[in-house]
């Protein structure tokens, strides 16, 4: 089997001055070789990007694979060239916006360099995330970014041992085929707890992520850190766990209007939870800003056509996108310059909106 051959035929009858040449064969590598005048190797190197090619000869070769219309066989080139080009990208769910803007900056940059992507969401659900790993081994993908905000065991298990290379946020082994992507969720937080104070606030509350996930806990970390040292004191009634939902959020907000006394500002632990609090603000008749300022973190799209835009500290999905695919990149064709993990920043900032305004009182 040819890296190009298609197990499709071609279709059509036209004359080739105004569409595909009559297909009287079953149309490969060989049918572009012939057509072409060149050696099979040739049209291989042309289809497969090798610079080194006669452009006179590349030239025939891709006003043949025009005229024809030929796809090649992708799973065919990855037996003979063993290679995929396949890159995993797992996810922990759909329908936060955060995800999907990640997967979409994620693709523009593997179609720019001749990748595919082989996406799939665990739903914090371990034996879905099983059969999410199963899929990837099955497809032969050359490296996974893990995109769930936390170690998953059971993909250290089946991808490591496979020696698939592996993109994680924030925590990960310590071996070669590993590169953390650290997100700085200090900066962006003390941002934003810096610019309350300046409002005038110093009773602020915090809704944190699900305490069990790491970037959750590192988030909570920073806000309490960046409290300290602005001189003020974190109140336990005031820091509530969430599930980085609408729902949670919500259940968040709720909790806080059963207290006796609230606090002027909050901040949240993602865009997600922010919604969900300024919606159950808005119900019980709060207004935000004027009688609680609200901060969110991610900066999804959504953040800025919310009534108030919301402000939000800002992390990047396309950094986060590019850093993993060149780090997976790295790993494919280079693997022998990679000798340690690697570990890429990624930055965060406050982006001031209109959801945050001096305390009322």
């Amino acid at each position: 089997m040819t890296p190009n051959d298609l197990s499709i035929p071609d279709s059509g009858a036209t004359p080739a001055s105004s569409g595909p040449r009559p297909a009287t064969e079953r149309t490969d590598i060989r049918t572009i070789a012939r057509l072409a005048n060149v050696s099979i190797a040739t049209v291989s190197r042309v289809m497969n990007g090798v610079p080194t090619v006669n452009a006179e000869m590349a030239r025939r070769v891709w006003e043949i694979v025009e005229e024809l219309d030929f796809v090649p066989n992708t799973q065919a080139r990855a037996l003979v060239s063993g290679r995929s080009r396949i890159f995993g990208l797992l996810i922990s769910e759909i329908t936060n916006p955060f995800f999907p803007e990640l997967i979409q900056g994620f693709e523009d940059v593997a179609i720019e360099h001749g990748y595919e992507i082989l996406v799939s969401s665990t739903n914090y659900d371990p034996r879905r995330m099983t059969h999410c790993i199963r899929r990837m081994v099955e497809r032969k993908v050359e490296g996974v970014a893990v995109m769930t905000f936390g170690i998953e065991e059971p993909l250290l298990d089946q991808l490591a041992n496979r020696q698939v290379p592996l993109v994680f946020i924030d925590i990960g082994p310590d071996r070669p085929d590993i590169t953390l992507l650290k997100v700085d969720y200090r900066r962006g937080i003390h941002q934003a707890v810096e610019h309350l104070v300046r409002l005038g606030h110093s009773r602020i509350g915090f809704v944190s992520g699900p305490r069990h996930v790491h970037s959750a806990n590192s988030r909570l970390n920073a806000f309490s850190s960046a409290m300290a040292l602005a001189g003020l004191s974190t109140r336990p009634e005031w820091i509530l766990e969430g599930d980085h939902s609408l729902d949670g959020g919500a259940a968040a907000m709720e909790r806080l209007l059963a207290l006796p006394e609230r606090p002027t500002a909050l901040l949240c632990s993602n865009d997600m939870t922010a919604i969900g609090v300024m919606h159950t603000a808005w119900r019980a008749g709060l207004k935000v800003p004027q009688d609680l300022s609200v901060i969110g973190f991610d900066d999804i799209h959504l953040a800025a056509m919310m009534m108030p835009p919301l402000t939000t500290v800002q992390m990047s999905r396309y950094d986060l996108a590019r850093a993993a695919f060149q780090a997976l990149r790295a790993h494919a064709e280079e693997p022998e310059r990679i000798t340690a993990r690697q570990e890429i920043i990624i930055p965060t900032e406050l982006v001031l909106r209109e959801s945050t305004a001096p305390p009322a009182e």
